[in-house]
């Protein structure tokens, strides 16, 4: 049988007609297309060119095979081209989920490394809440959630995302805006909004609170982080949000500060444990946990006092 490079020689000197041209036609050298253009004489038993002053033309006994050979090289160019535009994402889509907190800005930061590498891809997000993402991934409509927290389910894996930390945000006039680290004491003794503690990150806050025996009160209760930050820059309290949704510098009056105690917390991706990702949404996991995890970096190696993160390249 013959090797698709053979029949890619083969018709390269049907079309151009000599040996010279057809190796500049695949930019290789002369010598190297006669070795391949006999030994496919060898292996079929039979002159497939006749050469006629300077000029290869194709033997009668040859006809029906480069008829063959042309339509062979027709699917060869078309499954490039359907390869080609699946590299680019094209007539494909990715589905995701996301809870708020990291869907606010890192999950656009990951989009724009997708966007970058599947220029052609179409990419759905939804924002979910907590308890959606079990009926997301079980009825099929996205491959992945980025999650706050992780819970056992015999239908679902939870793999690592990125760890990240708890702010303390305050107006920008509050007497709290001149400071760049807080203690959990000094929080306590101003009214509190949003402070939940069946939520993933009000635990953490919660679990210091009760560790340091200290009352706190909450004023205002709201769910999403981008609420909560709404309600500090309109000057109604200070609150305890995670560093994602803070970290696009989206809230101009409002101060963050650096919370003394640890903080830390895990964020996650959810996925059906029978699921076999596709290649757009492994990048998308892969570009998530890079810019989660060099925001969080970021924020380690610098004092506290803004919510803008760090500049890194973006090479």
């Amino acid at each position: 049988m013959l090797t698709l490079r053979q029949i890619e020689v083969i018709r390269a000197i049907m079309v151009t007609g000599t040996v010279g041209s057809a190796a500049r036609l695949l930019n290789v050298s002369s010598p190297g297309i006669s070795r391949v253009m006999k030994h496919a004489e060898s292996v079929l038993g039979m002159r497939l060119f006749s050469r006629r002053n300077g000029r290869y033309t194709p033997t009668p006994e040859a006809k029906d095979i480069f008829a063959q050979i042309n339509g062979v090289y027709d699917k060869v160019e078309d499954l490039q081209y359907v390869i080609k535009r699946l590299a680019q994402g094209a007539d494909s889509a990715l589905k995701i989920g996301s809870v708020p907190s990291i869907a606010n800005v890192m999950v656009p930061r990951a989009i724009a490394g997708v966007r970058r590498r599947f220029p052609n891809l179409l990419i759905d997000v939804d924002v979910l809440k907590i308890e959606e993402a079990i009926d997301y991934l079980l009825l099929g409509k996205g491959e992945v959630v980025a999650m706050s927290y992780h819970y056992e389910h015999p239908m679902l894996t939870f793999e690592p995302l990125a760890k990240g930390r708890l702010r303390c945000i305050v107006p920008e006039r509050h007497p709290l805006a001149a400071r760049s680290t807080i203690s959990a004491r000094e929080i306590a003794r101003h009214p509190l909004i949003g402070i939940d503690p069946n939520d993933p990150y009000g635990r953490v806050m919660t679990a210091i609170f009760a560790r340091h025996a200290l009352d706190y009160t909450v004023s205002i209760r709201a769910r999403f982080g981008s609420t909560v930050c709404a309600l500090v820059t309109n000057g109604l309290g200070i609150a305890i949000v995670d560093e994602f949704t803070v970290a696009g510098d989206n809230w101009p009056r409002m101060h963050t500060l650096t919370i003394e105690e640890d903080t830390t917390f895990q964020t996650y991706v959810a996925l059906r444990k029978d699921a076999t990702l596709s290649s757009y949404c492994e990048h998308f996991i892969s570009v998530l946990r890079t810019e989660m995890e060099q925001l969080a970096g970021g924020h380690d190696r610098r004092p506290g006092g803004s919510t803008r993160p760090r500049v890194r390249s973006r090479n």
